[in-house]
């Protein structure tokens, strides 16, 4: 059995949906980033057990929370000796706007994966990108990296949209799929 561990940030909630979805979707564990940027060492310990970490953050003025950044700092202790090396990891965002800049927030995820000698999973899905295409469809966002989310800035966490909950965890299922295929299990 794969160990897929979600660690994330929500700053209003909508993106501990999107995390709830990805950890449904891969059967794993939610270690949430606290307002004051921290996890708890238990927490520490479950991502260095892990087989497989996904990253979350809400983008936000063009990149990752301050929370997030503040967690990708202290893992540079990990980093220095090596312990994910060889690990799957993916990432999650959700921003305002159809854009949001979100791209650049799934690159800042898979440099800090890269930056950990991690293998790096892609959504695997086509983009909903017909005439046809209505805004609850999978992958109506159309990203190849990483689950992306849109919710409107005056929408609660209730109203997140139906579709990019069920692309997240479209790919929670892929990076628990490819963990398992990687450790040959």
């Amino acid at each position: 059995m794969t160990k897929v561990a979600v660690v994330f940030h929500s700053g209003y909630g909508h993106t501990v949906k999107q995390a709830e979805a990805v950890a449904k979707g891969a059967n794993g564990t939610l270690i949430s980033i606290d307002a004051e940027g921290n996890i708890s060492d238990a927490h520490w310990d479950l991502l260095n057990a892990a087989d497989a970490i996904v990253f979350g953050s809400p983008t936000y003025m063009g990149t990752v929370s301050w929370q997030f950044k503040k967690f990708a700092d202290a893992s540079s202790k990990i980093w220095y000796g090596q312990k994910w090396k060889d690990k799957i990891f993916g990432g999650f965002t959700n921003s305002a706007t159809m854009n949001g800049d979100k791209h650049s927030t799934l690159h800042y995820f898979f440099t800090l994966a890269m930056q950990h000698s991690g293998i790096w999973v892609g959504t695997g899905l086509m983009p909903s990108n017909a005439k046809s295409a209505k805004r609850d469809d999978v992958n109506y966002v159309g990203s190849s990296a990483g689950a992306m989310m849109q919710t409107p800035s005056d929408a609660s966490a209730e109203e997140v949209n139906l579709g990019d909950l069920e692309t997240a965890r479209l790919y929670g299922e892929r990076i628990a799929k490819i963990t398992s295929q990687f450790k040959g299990s």
